[in-house]
């Protein structure tokens, strides 16, 4: 089961310096969580027959589609950091 939550937003600032909210939509958020679990399958296969290398290089896949969803969480922080300055 992937960790990635449904209401999972990535914020970001554009060229001109406006703050923008980007929710993920269900079906990026579904693609996500397929291919998490598509990776999870390959890794396992690849544990068992391919270099170290190859291992290494789908379990940094995996851990870049799962951070997606940790990305909100520290952008709240930060926001509320700089909403006390």
């Amino acid at each position: 089961m992937s960790r990635l939550r449904k209401d999972t937003k990535i914020r970001y600032v554009n060229p001109a310096g406006q703050k923008r909210t980007m929710a993920l939509s269900n079906s990026v958020q579904e693609s996500l969580d397929e291919a998490a679990a598509t990776l999870r399958n390959a890794l396992a296969y690849a544990a068992r027959q391919e270099r170290p290398i190859v291992c290494t290089q789908i379990a940094k896949l995996l851990s870049d589609i799962e951070s997606i969803g940790s990305f909100d969480s520290i952008l709240d922080k930060l926001d509320a950091f700089n909403e006390t300055d």
